[in-house]
């Protein structure tokens, strides 16, 4: 008799901190021979990040769910209609034995669809505080994994909660430093400060580095992320690499970095608590955000594991006296920063998947 394969659709998008994790978890379900596709948007950046991996990819229409007025929220409920009868059609045709969400407003209409069926629902929410689609989602879930203790206590149902931490590629603890010195063409006898300001960049966060610049340089090298497009070619110091953006190379530049000035989406500041960096968290404004990225700073600030600027305080005096302190305070960082536990996230979310 032949054996089944088992089947398992992804989903997430609209920014890397959606896709990213999910690309951590199809590695361990391919090597353990579960077929694999994965359900996105047309234009959003997980087509790209999942192209790379070879599995079968399908996008539906979506539409943004806003907490501010737009004329596009009259039309995007209409995408989203849309997109729930091209996910039921897949799901129908796919047949998955499970569905695993990331979030973002791609994943809404796949969760609407995948409970149609009643196939069981695995969902993951990075943050502390819950995103807005996760929410409308989490009544639909089998299981809810959450990467800190403090976020169960906001899901209704408790017992569909899983405190999971969050899905890291097991290349980030296998970062070499020498490597990553010499991607960005350093040399061992400076400090590096890796500077990135999320997928797509960050403009007051490139803009504050560069007025820094060449002055900086005479302590630290300094490795700035700075998105598509960003790059600005009339700096041009030995001790100062630029990137639009890094993927294979990332985990040995960031196991070479000695501090790391990132914003706080909840992805970022995990992979830097894991790997034990002192750092320095910019978080997204309220007025560009759902204010989520504040709360996770102020949460790593609280526990000890990082200093935080706010974007509207933002000022390059602050920011030098923020990377002296970061630095000066680096030891208690890090000892503060191996109090927090790391679970083995992988493992337990492909446990759930076999269980459902």
């Amino acid at each position: 008799m032949i054996k089944k394969s088992k089947k398992i659709i992804f989903t997430g998008g609209g920014s890397a901190g959606h896709v990213t994790p999910n690309l951590a978890l199809i590695e361990k379900f391919l090597k353990e021979k579960w077929e694999v596709a994965y359900i996105g948007s047309q234009a959003g950046i997980e087509k790209e990040l999942i192209a790379k991996l070879g599995i079968s990819y399908y996008s539906i229409a979506t539409g943004k769910l806003r907490r501010y007025f737009s004329w596009q929220n009259f039309t995007d409920p209409f995408k989203v209609i849309y997109g729930v009868i091209q996910a039921v059609i897949l799901c129908y045709r796919l047949k998955p034995n499970v569905l695993f969400s990331k979030g973002g407003f791609v994943s809404l209409p796949v969760v609407v669809a995948a409970w149609f069926f009643r196939i069981p629902v695995i969902i993951h929410e990075s943050d502390l505080t819950i995103g807005l689609t996760n929410r409308l989602c989490f009544p639909l879930a089998t299981k809810i994994c959450v990467t800190f203790p403090g976020t169960i206590k906001q899901i209704k149902n408790k017992i569909k909660g899983v405190i999971a931490g969050t899905p890291i590629r097991q290349e980030f603890f296998t970062g070499n430093a020498d490597l990553g010195r010499k991607i960005c063409g350093f040399t061992a006898g400076k400090k590096i400060i890796l500077v990135f300001g999320g997928s797509l960049g960050a403009e007051k966060i490139n803009k504050a580095i560069r007025e820094l610049l060449p002055n900086i340089l005479a302590k630290f090298q300094i490795v700035h992320i700075c998105g598509q497009g960003k790059i600005d070619s009339s700096l041009q110091y030995s001790e100062y690499k630029q990137f639009e953006y890094l993927h294979d190379e990332f985990p040995h530049v960031l196991a070479a970095a000695d501090l790391v000035i990132s914003r706080s989406g909840a992805n970022s500041i995990y992979e830097v608590i894991a790997l034990r960096k002192p750092n320095l968290l910019l978080p997204l404004p309220k007025t560009a955000s759902r204010g989520d990225q504040i709360t996770n700073a102020k949460y790593c600030v609280d526990k000890g594991f990082s200093e935080m600027i706010l974007e509207e305080q933002l000022t390059t005096n602050l920011l030098l006296e923020k990377i002296t302190l970061t630095e000066k305070q680096g030891g208690a960082m890090i000892a503060a920063m191996k109090t927090f536990e790391i679970l083995p996230t992988i493992d337990i979310i492909y446990k759930l998947a076999e269980q459902i």
